[in-house]
């Protein structure tokens, strides 16, 4: 494993639409052979996964009154809430997909230098997440293309919790599922659980210390590092341009149609806001922070135009790979949930 050096000019970035475009340009464009990490702070920010509702996830009113981006990843999971309190780190990974959904394997080389750190009781546990007791302090999720990919989450050191608690609106269902009443009882920071020596140290300190435990060296330039160069800052600024710097990516667009039916399953909260005409759905979109290698437009596609019964409905999911396309979910529960009504 190599670091991948997201500074710019020697100072690090914080724009939060900068640092989420870093994993598409490093898996897509420049590909550097092997297994490289990238680890970054954001300034306030929410992070909407790639097939979420905004407008759904997060209190829009309070976001723009306190000065906090919006901004979509490309990748699936669930919307976060970042600050200076808050690491991001994201392993990536060039053709050898051997480990993609193994979210366990690049988990816990995290929380063994938490333990060494004196958060011993940090652990994994679920399907995504890493946890003190029964509290979360990161939710990772990932993103392929062919062979490579990008895997990772976040670190909450000192976030600021009661920011996330006002702007974050999660889905009543999925906290029920978790026994849980509001964003601030199911999570954590590691920074109280850590030895006295790093409670004191800021975010970047944080970092540092993180790194030299997950690299096993005692400075920084010991780590075989690549440096972003000014030819990557100007393919990065380009790519930016025009699609994750706009409005229509980053709050993507509220259909408003008729119908609106959210449910949380074992792959995450699936949700669909349709308009049904004539008995048969005109219009449909799929969102959720379910995480799938596919295509959920294929899923989009199939429902639109397919009468609303329940025969009818899952005939018509029986045309597309719903375990590649959405996960590990039946047509007979997709149909279930569209006529929840």
């Amino acid at each position: 494993m190599f670091f991948i050096d997201t500074s710019r000019n020697g100072q690090p970035v914080y724009d939060p639409i900068v640092n989420q475009s870093l994993d598409n340009y490093l898996v897509n464009d420049l590909r550097l052979p092997g297994h490289g990490l990238i680890m970054y702070v954001n300034q306030p920010a929410v992070i909407v996964g790639v097939n979420q509702n905004a407008y759904a996830e997060v209190d829009l009113p309070y976001l723009k009154q306190h000065d906090i981006k919006l901004v979509r990843r490309t990748s699936g999971g669930g919307a976060v809430y970042h600050d200076f309190g808050n690491i991001i780190f994201e392993n990536i990974v060039i053709d050898d997909d051997q480990y993609f959904g193994d979210f366990k394997h690049f988990a816990q080389p995290i929380i063994e230098a938490l333990h060494d750190m004196g958060a011993t009781n940090a652990e994994m546990r679920g399907r995504n997440d890493m946890v003190i007791g029964d509290q979360k302090f990161s939710g990772m999720t990932m993103f392929k293309v062919g062979q490579s990919y990008a895997a990772g989450g976040t670190l909450m050191f000192d976030l600021n919790m009661d920011a996330a608690n006002e702007v974050l609106t999660p889905d009543k269902e999925k906290l029920a599922s978790k026994g849980v009443q509001s964003v601030n009882s199911r999570v954590t920071n590691v920074k109280p659980f850590l030895d006295p020596a790093y409670q004191n140290l800021d975010i970047e300190g944080f970092k540092e210390a993180l790194l030299l435990r997950l690299f096993n060296v005692d400075r920084l330039d010991q780590i075989e590092t690549y440096h972003l160069n000014d030819h990557d800052w100007a393919v990065i600024d380009e790519r930016l341009q025009g699609k994750y710097d706009t409005e229509a990516w980053n709050y993507g667009r509220n259909p408003g149609y008729d119908h609106y039916v959210s449910k949380h399953y074992p792959i995450g909260t699936v949700s669909f806001n349709f308009t049904v005409v004539d008995g048969a759905i005109s219009e449909l979109k799929l969102y959720g922070d379910f995480i799938t290698g596919g295509d959920i437009h294929l899923v989009e596609q199939a429902l639109v135009g397919a009468k609303f019964n329940r025969d009818a409905l899952i005939q018509a999911l029986s045309q597309v790979d719903l375990a590649a396309n959405l996960g590990a979910i039946t047509a007979d529960e997709v149909a279930d949930l569209l006529l929840a009504i």
